[in-house]
């Protein structure tokens, strides 16, 4: 059974094998991002800090994309699902980020929500094929493909990053603080 602290995170695995690991520490993140940007309506959401342009809601949209982009596209070698199989990125590189202020709170999440949960499928899907020493499908322009241990090294390392922009975001909307 998981345990989960004060704010319903649940805690990474204190002696698992390198998998249950790497999978509790993503679950971490994502649910600290999920705890950062709770309860907070439109306006909330399109809170910035100093010069930055960056938002929560801006945030949660980006990192529904860079799930899709690293489990369901890269690792699986599946298609965009929408939205993202629409947008024009040559006019917008940013789409992900500036188009979330047209977003409701509700959409933001259940486009966040849903891309987590096709990623918990590919993972699964992926695993069950292989270990985390597998590449992805798709390779990169040199031809190199990730692992999928790099990938779930990465995608920790993105909530992290961003969980740590939201922290300030989030203390300068309501005063909300901790780790």
């Amino acid at each position: 059974m998981t345990q989960l602290d004060e704010q319903g995170r649940p805690e990474p695995p204190l002696a698992a094998d390198e998998t249950a690991t790497l999978l509790g520490y993503l679950d971490y993140q994502r649910a600290t991002l999920a705890w950062k940007c709770s309860d907070l309506d439109v306006a909330g959401l399109k809170v910035t800090v100093g010069v930055s342009s960056m938002t929560l809601g801006g945030m949660i949209k980006h990192l529904a994309y860079v799930e899709d982009y690293w489990f369901s596209r890269s690792l699986r070698g599946g298609d965009w699902p929408p939205p993202w199989d629409t947008v024009d990125w040559q006019a917008d590189r940013d789409w992900d980020w500036s188009s979330a202020a047209d977003d409701s709170p509700e959409q933001l999440f259940a486009l966040w929500q849903e891309a987590v949960s096709r990623s918990r499928s590919a993972v699964a899907e992926a695993l069950a094929d292989g270990d985390l020493g597998q590449l992805a499908r798709r390779s990169w322009a040199d031809g190199q493909a990730p692992s999928l241990r790099w990938i779930l090294c990465h995608m920790i390392e993105e909530y992290a990053r961003h969980n740590g922009h939201a922290d300030l975001i989030r203390e300068s909307v309501d005063g909300l603080t901790g780790e």
